[in-house]
């Protein structure tokens, strides 16, 4: 297939996950609030699946990339790239608070500086995608019309779509108490997570042509995903349960467990 061709598939790969965003406001199209109870259990199941995702699927992706030529060295550096964008990406978001609510009042300087902080913060989960798809067309994925898909992208394409409901949820449990209407809700959601089939598409280009950077790639994207949910992630979903019964370490621990439940078989299939 030609590179057009395979850019499309990324970015639509990529325009899913945004897409699966969405789903975490449906619930408030039928109920008014949600449990503080099962919002920490649905963040422990996000970052147990962004865990085993990363760990099941991008290092050790890598480290089989990395074999025949020992560079083990380009996964080190990747991961320390990815943590390093996680770690500038929350100075400049814990610097600027924007209300979703005056979204569609800013003017351009301060739309611009919102997409800026969505990119930088979706950006590495979009990366993830990308790189994933490094061996499309090549032997041994999945036909998908006059595509020959990765298994690895598969599993990555699903792993950051269940990631995100619950990330669609957290965006739409605020904008729920401003009393923003459903629909709008779900836009946001998607709204936020758009810079992913950006992202996918830049990282899956840059691998394609740069493949001796493969596995710094992969480091890449699995440290940021796994920085994102030791620094987020757990902090968020801690936060929000300390008025739980066990300071919500239990449900924590529930989700974490049915995460790895989850993704873990679908890695070594």
């Amino acid at each position: 297939m030609g590179t057009l061709a395979n850019l499309t598939l990324v970015f639509v790969a990529g325009l899913i996950t945004a897409l699966a965003t969405g789903l975490g406001a449906l619930p408030f199209f039928f109920i008014s609030e949600v449990s503080d109870r099962l919002q920490v259990g649905l963040w422990g199941l996000a970052s147990g699946i962004m865990i085993s995702a990363s760990t099941f699927g991008l290092i050790l992706e890598g480290m089989a990339e990395a074999d025949g030529r020992g560079d083990y060295l380009l996964i080190a550096v990747g991961l320390m790239a990815g943590v390093a964008l996680v770690i500038v990406a929350n100075r400049i978001i814990s610097d600027h608070h924007f209300d979703p609510k005056q979204y569609e009042e800013a003017d351009f300087q301060k739309l611009v500086l919102i997409l800026g902080i969505l990119t930088v913060h979706s950006f590495p989960e979009g990366v993830a995608v990308g790189v994933s798809f490094a061996e499309l067309n090549l032997e041994g994925g999945l036909a998908f019309g006059p595509f020959v898909v990765p298994l690895l992208a598969v599993f990555m394409t699903v792993a950051i779509s269940i990631h995100n409901v619950p990330e669609g949820l957290a965006i739409s449990i605020p904008l729920r108490s401003m009393d923003v209407p459903s629909w709008k809700m779900v836009w946001w959601a998607v709204f936020s997570s758009l810079p992913q089939p950006i992202g996918a598409v830049l990282a899956f280009y840059f691998v394609r042509i740069a493949r001796e950077f493969l596995p710094a790639g992969f480091g890449f994207a699995a440290g940021a995903m796994i920085y994102l949910v030791l620094s987020e992630f757990v902090p968020e979903a801690l936060e929000m349960g300390s008025g739980l019964p066990g300071r919500g370490y239990r449900e924590l621990a529930t989700g974490l467990v049915l995460g790895f439940a989850v993704m873990v078989p679908l890695a070594f299939l």
